[in-house]
């Protein structure tokens, strides 16, 4: 009987806009007679799903000030913190001969060799007991078309779960979207059961369960940016993926209002967004130059929700008032610290 056609890749980058080009890749471009392994790390990052709101669901502020990056993927499910203590693990198999039973089994076999005994519970996690509770340790969403599907997931080995709350935490302003909101479930670090279990030797382990599985070895095939010139289909993923208009633009309608006292008087904006774009703004003060307050307005209308937006929209009104130089400046800034 001939054996099932195999491959297994391993990224060299911690880019999450390359590695999540590279699963676009997989998904798309590959053969889906030939069952593969991808193995990957991002350095701090958060992912959100493809239907959710990044305002919403990730505190941007503090993402902003730690240089923490913002990825889109092209799956559902909800926002998750990555960092090099995560490992992510993507398959992909033809639609016929998928089985998410056997990727749990291929993870699972993989986490025994190291003494842990974990078991799916649910439609996407992998649970381990441990004091008396059952506590995630690793979390998957699917994709699939006419003939392939799809399945990713992550691992959590030593992720640092103070910077987990804060990026996932969003701040309290006042926003309100109908996107998909995250479930938060109870965490653990697989390194918490084993001090010896580290990426290495985790990747290690689940090729070789991936190999038994399918009776089969291959060559391990190591990516790195590099590959984005050999590969043009996988270049046009990552311009796509790192791109603003994806990771932000692709937020769902929501409000977001937002009100001080400044020098000149209360100023409240109501801000209405989609995909990423001011598309309305309502204004409530007591402000007694209506004109700031109506240039303001009429300059942020289809802007993007972001500091390159405001500063664009600072510009026009500066130009077109230049007597409120100082008033302008103050509502910037205040506007810029509100929407981060």
């Amino acid at each position: 009987m001939e054996k099932k056609k195999i491959r297994v890749l391993v990224s060299n980058t911690h880019n999450p806009w390359f590695n999540l080009a590279t699963e676009n890749y997989i998904f798309k471009d590959m053969a889906p007679d030939t069952a593969v392994l991808f193995l990957w790390r991002n350095s701090e990052t958060v992912v959100i799903g493809r239907y959710q709101n990044p305002w919403i669901e990730c505190n941007t502020e503090k993402m902003e000030q730690a240089k923490v990056k913002l990825a889109r993927r092209q799956s559902g499910g909800g926002a998750v913190y990555h960092d090099l203590g995560n490992t992510n693990f993507t398959f992909l198999n033809g639609k016929k001969d998928f089985s998410k039973e056997r990727n749990n089994q291929i993870i699972c076999g993989a986490l025994k060799k190291f003494g842990i005994e974990s078991y799916a519970s649910g439609r996407n996690d992998l649970v381990v007991d441990t004091e008396g509770s059952s506590r995630k340790i690793s979390g998957s969403a699917y994709r699939e078309n006419s003939d392939r599907s799809f399945h990713h997931g992550t691992m959590l080995i030593d992720v640092d779960m103070s910077k987990l709350a804060n990026y996932l935490s969003p701040s309290k302003k006042k926003l309100e979207s109908k996107g998909v909101s995250s479930v938060r479930s109870r965490v653990l670090n697989i390194s918490e059961l084993n001090s010896t279990v580290d990426h290495k030797g985790f990747s290690e382990a689940i090729i070789q369960s991936f190999f038994d599985a399918y009776e089969n070895e291959v060559e391990v095939e190591v990516l790195d940016e590099a590959t984005l010139e050999k590969i043009p289909e996988l270049k046009t993923y990552y311009n796509q993926l790192s791109s603003w208009d994806w990771c932000f633009g692709k937020a769902p309608k929501f409000d977001h209002s937002i009100c001080e006292r400044l020098s000149f008087g209360t100023v409240e904006l109501m801000f209405t967004t989609e995909k990423g774009r001011v598309i309305k703004v309502d204004v409530n003060s007591d402000c007694l130059a209506p004109q700031l307050i109506e240039a303001w307005v009429s300059a942020l209308c289809s802007v993007q929700y972001s500091p390159e937006g405001i500063e664009a929209a600072s510009k026009v009104v500066m130009k077109s008032l230049s007597g409120f130089k100082e008033e302008s400046l103050e509502v910037k800034e205040w506007i810029l610290s509100e929407i981060v």
